[in-house]
C-alpha cells in the first residue's frame, strides 16, 4: 500500500499460468453457449457424411449396376406382326336378277351350311317350273302312247300284212298255174298280181311302222328327244327357282353384308362375305433378313393387340417364295388350330416365332457385350473392384440377349457398354436385380 494515500488498497498479483487457463475456461464457456453439443454433433456427422460420399467415388470408383452372367435355355425368335385371315374368303352374290324379299341372317352371324341367306321374289320362278312341268307331262304320255298304243297296233298290222300277203301269194300261184295249163286267162293272172303286190307293199309298211316306234326308231328317237328336252327345260327352270333363295355354300361366319329388303341384285354384285370356319391362319410380315431363320412347322406365340395379356399358340404353315422389293419383307402364314373365341376377322396380332433352342447355357445381355460390329466381342468383366477386358466367344444373339459359348463362367459380373467405366477403372459393382430403381 502507498503511503500517502490511505484508502487505495493494491490487489493481488496472480500468475501468468493461472490467467491462461481463466482465459481457456472463458472460451469453453463460450463455446458451450454458442454451440451446445445438440449442435455439434449433427454438423460433424456432417462433415463425416461428405467425406464419405465424395471420397468413396474417388478412391473406390462409382458405383454401377452390373449385369451377371446366368445359365438357362436361350430361345431365338423372330417377332412379327399381322392380321388374322380366314384361309379364304367366299364372296356371296345372287346368280340371277331379282328382287330382294327377306334377308334372315344379319352381319356377324355365324352360319351353317345351307342356311338361307337371302330370299329372292320367286313368283315367276314358280310359274316357270310349272310351265316346264306341263311340257314334260305332254312328252311323257306320247312316250307312253308310242309305248301302249302306237306300238301293239303296228304289230298287229304287220301280222294282218304278212297273213293277206300269204293269202296273195297263193292266189297267185294258183292263177299261174292255171294260166300255163289254160285253164285260166291272162287277165286273171295280172289281177293276182296286182294283189300280190298290193300284198307286199302293205307288208313292208307295217314293218317301218313298228320299225320307227321301236326304240331306236325314228318316231321313238323324236318322242325321246322331245322327253329329253322337256326335262331340261324343267331342270333349268327348279335350277332358277332354286336360285332366289342364296344359301351359304359353307359353315362359317358373315363378316359383311351389303343387301336390304326390296333391293334389285343381279350378278355379279357381292351382297355377302362370308368367313369360312376352319383353321385360322395368321398373315405376318418377315423381314427379309430373317428369311434364312423360319422354316415351316415352327411353333410360335401369339398375342392379339387387343388382348395382349393372353397368348395362344400358331405353327408356321406357310412361306411366301417371293420378296416385297417396296417391303423387303417376306409373307408368312400360321395356322392356329384352336383358335381363342376372342379372336377375330382382320384383327392385329404379334408373333413370336421360335427358331432356336438351345439348352442350359450362359447368358447376359447383349447391351453389355462391345465390338459386336467388329466381329470381336469382348466384355468388361469385374475383378477385385476393377474392369477387366475380357474376350468372348458369342452364340446366338436374339431379344437383346446373347449366348456366351465360351469366355466366362457363370456369376461373373459384366459392366455394361453404356457404362463410362473403363478398362482398369475402379467400381463398385452392383447386381442388377438389388439396383435402386
Amino acid at each position: 500500500m502507498p503511503d500517502g494515500d490511505p484508502h487505495i488498497i493494491e490487489a493481488p498479483r496472480r500468475p501468468l499460468l493461472s490467467s491462461a487457463r481463466t482465459w481457456k475456461q472463458a472460451l469453453h464457456t463460450a463455446a458451450g453457449v454458442l454451440w451446445p453439443w445438440r449442435i455439434r454433433a449433427p454438423v460433424i456427422l456432417g462433415i463425416v457424411l461428405a467425406l464419405w460420399y465424395f471420397g468413396t467415388p474417388y478412391f473406390l470408383g462409382p458405383q454401377v449396376t452390373v449385369d451377371t452372367v446366368v445359365q438357362a435355355d436361350f430361345v431365338q425368335s423372330v417377332v412379327a406382326s399381322g392380321n388374322v385371315a380366314a384361309p379364304n374368303r367366299i364372296n356371296i352374290g345372287a346368280q340371277i336378277t331379282g328382287v330382294v324379299a327377306n334377308v334372315p341372317v344379319a352381319e356377324g352371324q355365324v352360319v351353317k351350311a345351307a342356311d338361307p341367306l337371302i330370299i329372292l321374289d320367286d313368283r315367276e320362278a314358280q310359274a316357270a317350273v310349272v310351265q316346264a312341268q306341263g311340257v314334260v307331262a305332254e312328252a311323257t304320255a306320247r312316250m307312253r302312247q308310242l309305248r301302249e298304243l302306237t306300238v301293239p297296233a303296228a304289230m298287229e298290222a304287220l301280222k294282218q300284212a304278212n297273213a293277206t300277203l300269204v293269202d296273195a301269194q297263193s292266189a297267185y300261184d294258183q292263177a299261174a298255174k292255171l294260166n300255163s295249163t289254160g285253164f285260166a286267162t291272162k287277165v286273171t293272172l295280172q289281177d293276182a298280181v296286182k294283189i300280190l303286190d298290193i300284198a307286199r307293199a302293205q307288208l313292208h309298211s307295217a314293218q317301218l311302222t313298228v320299225f320307227t316306234n321301236q326304240p331306236g326308231g325314228s318316231d321313238q328317237v323324236m318322242a325321246q328327244t322331245q322327253l329329253n328336252q322337256a326335262n331340261a327345260s324343267l331342270a333349268a327352270a327348279q335350277s332358277r327357282l332354286s336360285y332366289t333363295i342364296i344359301k351359304a355354300p359353307r359353315a362359317g361366319t358373315l363378316i359383311s353384308r351389303n343387301v336390304e329388303l326390296g333391293d334389285t341384285v343381279q350378278p355379279p354384285t357381292v351382297l355377302m362375305t362370308l368367313s369360312p370356319a376352319g383353321d385360322t391362319e395368321l398373315v405376318v410380315q418377315i423381314d427379309e433378313k430373317n428369311l434364312g431363320l423360319i422354316a415351316i412347322g415352327q411353333t410360335a406365340l401369339v398375342s392379339a393387340d387387343a388382348y395382349p395379356k393372353v397368348n395362344f399358340p400358331a405353327d408356321v404353315d406357310y412361306i411366301n417364295p417371293g420378296i416385297n422389293l417396296q417391303t423387303a419383307s417376306v409373307e408368312v402364314k400360321l395356322k392356329v388350330v384352336t383358335p381363342p373365341l376372342y379372336l377375330t376377322q382382320d384383327m392385329t396380332v404379334s408373333v413370336d416365332i421360335e427358331v432356336a433352342r438351345h439348352p442350359g447355357v450362359l447368358i447376359i445381355s447383349a447391351a453389355s457385350v462391345r465390338g459386336l460390329s467388329g466381329g470381336k466381342p469382348w466384355v468388361l468383366k469385374v475383378a477385385a473392384g476393377r474392369a477387366t477386358r475380357q474376350p468372348v466367344t458369342l452364340g446366338l444373339v436374339s431379344s437383346g440377349k446373347a449366348e456366351i459359348a465360351s469366355g466366362l463362367v457363370v456369376g461373373d459380373q459384366i459392366v455394361p457398354a453404356t457404362s463410362a467405366v473403363v478398362d482398369g477403372g475402379a467400381l463398385r459393382a452392383q447386381p442388377a436385380a438389388a439396383a435402386k430403381p
